[in-house]
């Protein structure tokens, strides 16, 4: 199995609702380093699983679409918990049906799994996987 990284990161602002969250309640803010893994298990005729450039760009603007601002005014965001694990899953989800369009050229014949990782600290960090 083959994999390559992209790198980009994300500031926003939000709060949680419950108990279990404590102080994080409020309204704060976070910034988030952003790694998308694209696996698969075959090579292009050029010897790549995706054009890194291409995998950077489409992960900026799906970071950048959630960056800079309040989640909690955001409707996708409604009702939910805006935790790291969701924002890792809305991240992938995205990146998936950007992969899924065509829009990474030929790596929607090749890619077969995303891993994104969003790390809150050098101390923590959550991830979600999905088949594509």
């Amino acid at each position: 199995m083959f994999s390559v990284t992209v790198r980009d990161h994300m500031m926003i602002a939000h709060s949680f609702r419950g108990e279990v969250f404590g102080p994080a309640q409020r309204l704060h803010g976070a910034t988030f380093v952003v790694d998308v893994t694209f696996r698969g298990p075959e090579l292009d005729v050029d010897d790549i699983l995706v054009d890194i450039g291409l995998a950077t760009q489409h992960v900026h603007e799906v970071v950048g679409a959630l960056s800079y601002r309040n989640l909690d005014d955001e409707p996708a965001f409604e009702g939910v918990n805006t935790s790291t694990e969701v924002l890792a899953r809305t991240v992938a989800d995205r990146v998936a049906e950007r992969v899924r369009a065509g829009d990474l050229g030929g790596a929607g014949d090749r890619v077969t799994a995303l891993v994104v990782t969003l790390h809150e600290s050098h101390v923590a960090w959550a991830s979600y996987e999905c088949d594509l």
